[in-house]
């Protein structure tokens, strides 16, 4: 009987102590099952990740508990369950919603340096293109074809070549526009530009592109007149895995590309490598190009306080280019028509096109110093090595406008002197770039979070020619430079994106121009925010100060070669609230102010040692109004602005016979821009997503152009006011509106599509008081991805993606550099006088990819 008991009362502790139930259920985002989503008991070790089909089972020791369910690029969903002794529970499908545009699980390194929407309250007007869009409709385009579809980005220049577009944002370009990647500025120091062949293998390494339309968040003293467009790159993966993957495109286009993350190992240490390769014809004629992408990201977790990423990439690349013609010479000879090469040794050899290596490496540091404050610390350099491929002398050309190489050759051989009549050359820009930004945070009580920070920089620039090729002449004659009068230079010096490291002209050898330029830059910034409840407000401030110098070796004696040095201060203020009023969304009303110091280039006369003595800083005043709405079924927002930009100058000078020194001042014009913004996402089903967006700008010139000729002593000595006001800014569509859809026919079988509408676009041609409108012009761009799960757990996959581009193969003028008004007697060509210049946009494209992720 004791036995029994004892044996009755030991199973009773037993059943208690290891009753349990399972609990079941399906992960999904509404479109597609989630293999690989990590679901935890909260509070305990049990944990578990979904298989192939986005299913998962886990037991449960406890009646009731909360499941945790986190997948990367969705926000974090938690779940209730109860469970009986012995019985499963069903949860049925658990909808995990997309992160929008947060990037909590992208952002791995520098995330007190990357300056997001998502780490300030108070409300911007912002985009967000994450990883996957960005391989998918990417295809053979730039980065910036990523942008197509958000509100007042309008891009051109991709006729010109691969690498050669570029971007406005509210109308302003690409120097008005910040360009940071990981935090850290990449803007041109000289001229405030962006050259998108630096940076061709930018959508193999970005994680994500956040474009913040008008103030921004970022608090550096930048110049984000028009916007701020934030790269946040890939970082050292945590999981063990990479992928390989190969894509064919129009006009011989072939790329491919390999990754393998080893993950972070028990000690803290992971690598992540990526290598690809791309080449193509072109879409237009004489447009071929090639190049690589490296990236090399090692990651160390010191302990739960310390952090550290190393990161390289490059992107070498070389690529022929087009150049804007007259719409007669394309009624001729076609839309796709390119004169700038001709036939060499039996080959297609161009004269015009650009070769850029420009490696760039970087070392974060993230601190948590407690659970108030922490540091995040960027050590960046880069090291950009090449330039532009051109020609020097007089050229020949076929009938048909091509080079005639032969005739050229014949000509140089021929030549008495042996010195070249026509050669190719090289204008070389090399640099090197050290930079240091660094960003303390901290929370002052349970509201108000501080920022403060430095951004240290300091650029070395190099430019000057050197011959490429002297196509059968005995040497090229220089007689410019005053240091070595008559010099004879018989070397050439190549353009591959590989050799040009460490091979070009040493200073005999160049020629045209041969100077330095250094910049120093010092920024502190600063910011405050206090957030409570509904409602939040902040500040920003940030000052800056640039040294300048400028060396000659070139057009001085070595007693006048290096320049006065200059330096110049500027600052800017931004503020602003927002209040969240529950179940309707949230208002918001951003104000900013920027002094903005003269670009390097406007600083030195004429590309010479002379200091301008009349630039000063520009003025630029922003405000914004804006409304946000978030729920299930729908999220967008809507926008409206002013900025006014003023204050620039841009002054050349002219020397007389007599040797007087005169001045002539473009002191420009206000440009103002305002308008409104439209964008939203909605999923009227868990099978359909719809996205659309509508920008309504007003760019125009405000009061008078004044150019103004004055002596050395400053006096004027002749002023000429014409009047602008009124005149449209040109090279962005001041309206434009767009329609996207993606359906799910079958699991991870889905068919997408975007619709965009362009309308008042005008010459790009400066301040004019009538400006020549373009022809209105529509898009229509489509995909279809299917996804295939391999492997035990549908853990891995293969990825198809089939994109057509123009589908309605639109015959549409992206930009013109001319502004010819018709008259009676024009020949017309689309309703425009046919002597204007500029481009065709690309018609009807296609790529197809496969993708293979383990």
């Amino acid at each position: 009987m004791k036995n029994w008991l004892l044996t009755g009362l030991l199973f009773m502790i037993v059943s208690t102590a290891f009753s349990q139930g399972k609990v079941t259920g399906t992960i999904t985002d509404g479109t597609n099952s989630l293999p690989g989503a990590n679901v935890v008991i909260k509070g305990s070790t049990t944990a578990t990740s979904t298989d192939f089909d986005g299913k998962f089972t886990l037991d449960s020791q406890n009646s009731s508990g909360e499941l945790v369910i986190t997948y990367l690029g969705y926000n974090t969903q938690t779940v209730k369950f109860s469970v009986s002794n012995g019985a499963t529970t069903n949860l049925g499908m658990i909808l995990l919603e997309s992160d929008s545009n947060q990037l909590e699980e992208i952002v791995v390194m520098g995330k007190g340096i990357i300056d997001l929407a998502k780490d300030r309250k108070t409300p911007i007007a912002v985009s967000t293109i994450k990883a996957a869009e960005i391989q998918a409709k990417i295809g053979t385009a730039d980065i910036t074809q990523t942008m197509v579809n958000t509100p007042s980005v309008y891009v051109a220049g991709q006729a010109s070549g691969y690498g050669d577009s570029r971007i406005s944002v509210r109308g302003f370009a690409q120097d008005n526009t910040a360009f940071l990647l990981n935090g850290q500025p990449i803007n041109g120091m000289e001229d405030g530009k962006m050259y998108w062949s630096n940076w061709s293998g930018m959508s193999d390494i970005a994680n994500a592109v956040q474009i913040q339309r008008g103030l921004g968040s970022s608090k550096l003293a930048i110049s984000s007149v028009g916007g701020t467009v934030n790269f946040v790159t890939k970082a050292t993966d945590k999981e063990e895995g990479g992928f390989v993957s190969t894509g064919v495109a129009n006009d011989n286009y072939f790329k491919t590309t390999a990754a393998y993350s080893t993950g972070m190992s028990k000690s803290g240490w992971g690598t992540s490598i990526m290598l690809s390769h791309w080449q193509g014809d072109g879409y237009n004629d004489g447009t071929e190009g090639a190049g690589e992408t490296y990236f090399i990201s090692v990651g160390y977790k010191a302990n739960d306080r310390h952090s550290f990423n190393f990161l390289l990439t490059g992107a070498p690349q070389e690529h022929d280019q087009n150049y804007g013609k007259k719409l007669s010479v394309y009624e001729t000879y076609g839309r796709k028509y390119n004169n700038n090469g001709g036939v060499l040794n039996g080959e297609y050899k161009s004269a015009v096109g650009n070769y850029y290596h420009k490696p760039v490496a970087n070392l974060n540091w993230d601190f948590d110093i407690n659970s108030k404050s922490s540091l995040s610390t960027v050590l960046y350099a880069s090291w950009g090595r090449g330039g532009s491929l051109g020609t020097v002398g007089s050229t020949k050309r076929t009938t048909d406008g091509y080079v005639d190489y032969d005739a050229i050759i014949a000509a140089n051989e021929a030549s008495a002197s042996g010195s070249a009549t026509f050669a190719l050359r090289n204008s070389v820009n090399n640099h090197q770039w050290y930079g240091l930004v660094s960003n303390f945070k901290t929370n002052f009580g349970e509201y108000v979070n501080f920022n403060v920070g430095l951004d240290l920089r300091t650029y070395k620039g190099l430019h000057f020619r050197q011959i490429n090729n002297l196509l059968g002449a005995d040497y090229f004659l220089d007689n410019g430079n005053v240091n070595i009068p008559n010099n004879k230079i018989y070397n050439t010096y190549t353009n591959d994106r590989y050799a040009i490291l460490t091979k070009f002209a040493d200073v005999p050898n160049r020629y045209a121009w041969d100077y330095d330029e250094t910049i120093s830059y010092g920024g502190f910034f600063s910011q405050i925010e206090y957030a409570k409840d509904n409602f939040s407000s902040f500040f920003q401030g940030s000052l800056s100060s640039q040294t300048h110098n400028r060396t000659d070796r070139w057009a001085y004696l070595p007693a006048d070669q290096d320049a006065e040095q200059v330096n110049n201060v500027g600052y800017n203020v931004k503020g602003g609230v927002s209040y969240k009023v529950e179940q309707i969304g949230s208002f918001y009303a951003n104000a900013g102010y920027y002094s903005r110091q003269p670009y390097h280039d406007n600083i030195y006369l004429n590309f010479g040692n002379d200091v301008n003595p009349l630039t000063k800083n520009e003025k630029i005043l922003g405000l914004e109004l804006g409304y946000t709405y978030s729920s299930k079924l729908i999220t967008g927002s809507i926008n409206a602005y002013r900025t006014s930009w003023k204050d620039r100058v841009t002054t050349t000078s002219t020397e007389a016979s007599d040797g007087v020194l005169s001045y002539k001042t473009n002191e420009g014009v206000e440009q103002l821009h305002s308008g409104i913004e439209l964008d939203f996402v909605a999923k009227p089903t868990n099978s359909l997503s719809v996205t659309g967006f509508a920008s309504f700008g007003d760019y125009q010139y405000v009061g008078n152009s004044v150019i103004t000729v004055r002596d050395e002593d400053r006096n004027i000595i002749s002023q000429d006011i014409v009047d602008v006001d009124g005149g449209k800014v040109g090279d962005a569509a001041q309206t434009s509106w767009g329609l996207g859809a993606k359906y799910e026919f079958l699991p991870r079988f889905s068919i997408d599509a975007d619709w965009r509408n362009y309308s008042k676009l005008y010459s790009n041609v400066g301040a004019v008081k009538n400006n020549l409108e373009l022809p209105n012009y529509d898009l229509v761009d489509a995909g279809i991805s299917y996804k295939l799960l391999t492997g035990t757990k549908g853990l891995n996959s293969i990825a198809f993606r089939v994109n057509v581009n123009n589908v309605f193969d639109e015959i549409y003028l992206s930009e013109l550099t001319t502004n010819v008004a018709a008259t009676p007697t024009s020949v017309l060509v689309k309703g425009i006088d046919a002597n204007n210049s500029g481009y065709y946009g690309y018609g009807r494209t296609w790529n197809f990819s496969v993708r293979f992720n383990f």
